[in-house]
């Protein structure tokens, strides 16, 4: 998501550099990667309670490392190959010296995309399949498929396109409430979560699909507040923590695109102006606004919020250019698949 906010804006320089960096911290055995690293590629980041301190307003516990670091979170093998194709793809790097390191980490996927996960969202409760971990397994066949079919890189793309096609299958047929006409969090269970805004962003299905449309508007009823939306109620998803939260400023744009790409524009450009109204005095988000309190809360500034303001801003835009039927320069391109 950040090298799609830095692509789409023209950041091309520092985008190359993220990806770099991507693959440095990346390379090893593919059953290791990891959800996150250090800012130097640290793999290792034991986390800690600092009892001693109070934190924020007495918002214990204070920790330091992150715990999630040791978990499985399938999403990451598709995000991690979604990112180096979106940069093939921006950066005309056809032939890249990564492409054996995307092959043995979508080698590896194969063999554990259908375990249950602690998904997106680092839920400390039982690992569980969640719908969001199984379409980015589905994004990151995808674009190996696509990596072979479009750049002609070689890989037993025949193998990957079935693969590809039994996920999808697989989504469908666990993933997704035809009651309820909506896609649940993880399946068996009828919970909805933010993650699912995103079927569309990464090509899952087209954005005026019945099913998106269906699942915008269960989470529109049944996960906002305020109109602003929530990542998932804790209480009703066993996240393995304690207490509640806010509503989350980066789904609340990920609802912004989604109404975009089913063509209601008007709501969705009032969505995006009522969350611009959120900023502080310096332009900056956090990662949570409180509607009760009416108030930031939570890790600030926070990256998560900014780029998916940057990524709705700029679709937005796009929308406005395409309707007054102006040619839209290379750079400000669609920042979906």
């Amino acid at each position: 998501m950040t090298l799609q906010a830095l692509l789409a804006a023209g950041y091309t320089t520092e985008a190359a550099a993220w990806r770099d960096w991507l693959l440095r911290a990346v390379a090893g055995d593919p059953a290791d990667l990891q959800i996150m690293y250090g800012i130097h590629g640290e793999r290792r980041l034991p986390e800690m309670e600092l009892p001693w301190l109070a934190g924020y307003e007495n918002s214990k516990p204070v920790r330091t490392g992150n715990g999630a670091a040791e978990q499985l979170q399938l999403d990451v093998w598709g995000e991690v190959l979604d990112c180096l194709a979106l940069t093939r793809k921006s950066l005309l790097k056809h032939t890249d010296e990564s492409w054996d390191v995307q092959v043995a980490l979508m080698q590896h996927l194969e063999t554990i995309w259908d375990q249950p996960d602690n998904g997106l969202w680092e839920m400390r409760g039982p690992r569980r399949h969640f719908t969001h971990s199984k379409v980015m397994a589905w994004v990151a066949a995808d674009r190996m498929v696509k990596g072979v079919r479009d750049f002609g890189l070689p890989g037993p793309v025949e193998r990957w396109e079935a693969l590809r096609d039994t996920i999808h299958r697989d989504v469908m047929a666990n993933g997704f409430d035809p009651v309820r006409n909506t896609f649940v969090q993880s399946y068996g269970r009828p919970e909805l979560d933010a993650s699912l805004l995103l079927i569309p962003r990464v090509g899952f299905l087209p954005p005026d699909d019945p099913r998106v449309l269906g699942t915008i508007d269960a989470i529109r009823r049944e996960l906002t507040e305020d109109g602003f939306v929530l990542r998932y109620r804790p209480a009703d998803s066993d996240d393995g923590l304690p207490g509640d939260e806010g509503v989350f400023l980066a789904c609340s744009f990920w609802l912004v695109e989604a109404l975009l790409g089913a063509g209601r524009t008007e709501e969705s450009t009032e969505l995006f102006e009522r969350l611009l109204e959120l900023r502080n005095d310096v332009g900056l988000l956090s990662e949570e606004w409180s509607v009760g309190a009416g108030r930031q809360l939570g890790n600030t500034p926070q990256a998560f919020s900014h780029f998916a303001l940057v990524t709705s801003a700029l679709e937005l835009h796009q929308d406005t250019v395409r309707r007054s039927d102006t040619p839209l320069p290379p750079e400000t391109e669609s920042v979906r698949q």
